[in-house]
């Protein structure tokens, strides 16, 4: 019902958008009255909030078509391709037109709420000396019941598949919330003295144990249970999209759920953006809406997904508890041997708090020192962990250089 209300909203407003879009055509026509009037930038800039405020956001692209290669500064072209494309997942591929070999790093996007390219920055930073793959999860209102429901276990399935499908000598880096499905791949892969177990295991900001330097996210999923969750939060999808009838955890609450946690940060960057169109100033509009397009575009989760990683990562803590199973089959970290871990936490972190992510280094007993890392950004909230400037030129540069340390195709990129 509360899936419907909130599709019946944006159809009401769709007449006042496009009275909106008349007006802001008008004020921006040397034609017309409109552009001449006193209070021209302000009722202009009013419209605009109007829409962006509004608006349907949709998925936008990765767009990412040249980067400089490391070392050489060599600018080389970039062919984003598709190379297996499922039903809940797609794993695409960032083709390198060089010749140059670099070590192959899959990244793992969280299934979270927000799409893939919300990692764009990421992406953009490890294809200069990586040859980078990354999972991009598809919208769950645009699955077919058909398709089938989605699990945690499924999750895990699907990043073997794509682990088995780039091949040996594979790096992996999880971001955020996917740290607990990854590590309790590697752990599989480990008990199975899989060939293909990845080289070196990343975690960036993941709730590996979220009984260390809880946040309110953690508190508020321990204080419910997890049929609470289901009453509050499961919705079926409407018509007219092509997962009718599938349950979801909807993208638009996660979306509120956030903005939320910093109401007043979101609220002000909304005020100076009305002041910077008053103002004249294009070039902070234009920085406002290049974040806002992608943070305010989500997807919805499975239902099950959802349901299950509440349980398991933020009310029962399997994973560091030693209680996970996947398939019925026991996860155990301490089998990990050979894959090196490098861990990645945010000093000002509000969604997965310090001590969440480096956890995994007390869990990974197997590892010896030299093949453990683990790196404090200060300054850096949750999102700084894998986006903007402190990522490039702080983080990443200490993600690449453990990955060429351990990585046999090192020397070629070193």
């Amino acid at each position: 019902m509360l899936y419907a209300m909130h599709e019946l909203n944006y159809a009401a407003l769709m007449p006042w958008n496009m009275v909106a879009q008349a007006n802001l055509a008008a004020f921006s026509s040397p034609w017309h009255a409109f552009s001449y009037h006193p209070l021209k930038q302000h009722l202009s800039a009013s419209n605009d909030l109007f829409l962006r405020m509004t608006r349907r956001y949709q998925k936008p692209e990765f767009g990412i078509t040249e980067a400089k290669l490391g070392g050489t500064g060599e600018t080389i072209a970039i062919t984003q391709k598709t190379v297996i494309d499922r039903p809940f997942c797609r794993l695409l591929h960032f083709e390198r037109d060089t010749n140059v070999p670099a070590p192959k790093v899959l990244i793992v996007a969280p299934l979270s709420g927000h799409h893939a390219t919300l990692l764009r920055d990421t992406v953009q930073s490890f294809v200069q000396d990586h040859d980078v793959w990354i999972t991009d999860w598809i919208d769950a209102r645009e699955i077919p019941i058909s398709a089938g429901k989605f699990h945690f276990d499924d999750c895990v399935d699907y990043l073997r598949d794509f682990v088995h499908f780039i091949g040996p000598d594979t790096n992996i880096v999880a971001v955020c919330q996917p740290s607990v499905p990854v590590m309790a791949l590697v752990s599989l892969m480990a008990a199975h003295n899989d060939p293909l177990a990845p080289t070196t295991m990343t975690l960036m900001g993941g709730p590996v144990d979220t009984r260390t330097g809880p946040t309110s996210v953690n508190r508020f999923a321990e204080q419910r249970s997890s049929e609470w969750f289901e009453r509050n939060f499961i919705q079926s999808v409407p018509l007219p999209h092509k997962g009718f009838a599938r349950m979801v955890y909807p993208g638009f609450l996660q979306h509120a759920c956030f903005v939320t946690m910093n109401a007043d940060r979101h609220g002000k960057a909304y005020r100076d953006y009305f002041n910077h169109l008053v103002e004249g100033d294009q070039d902070s509009a234009a920085a406002h809406r290049a974040f806002y397009d992608e943070y305010n575009a989500v997807l919805d989760l499975p239902a099950e997904f959802y349901l299950d990683t509440v349980r398991l990562v933020f009310q029962n803590h399997a994973l560091p508890k030693g209680t996970m199973t996947i398939r019925g089959e026991l996860v155990q970290p301490s089998l990990i041997t050979k894959t090196a871990l490098f861990t990645v936490e945010g000093e000002r972190d509000d969604i997965t708090g310090q001590g969440q992510t480096v956890a995994a280094h007390k869990l990974c007993t197997g590892l010896r020192d030299d093949q453990k890392q683990h790196f404090l950004a200060m300054g850096v909230g949750h999102y700084g962990i894998f986006n903007g400037r402190k990522f490039r030129e702080m983080i990443y540069p200490q993600a690449r250089d453990f990955i060429r340390a351990h990585a046999p195709q090192a020397a070629a990129v070193a």
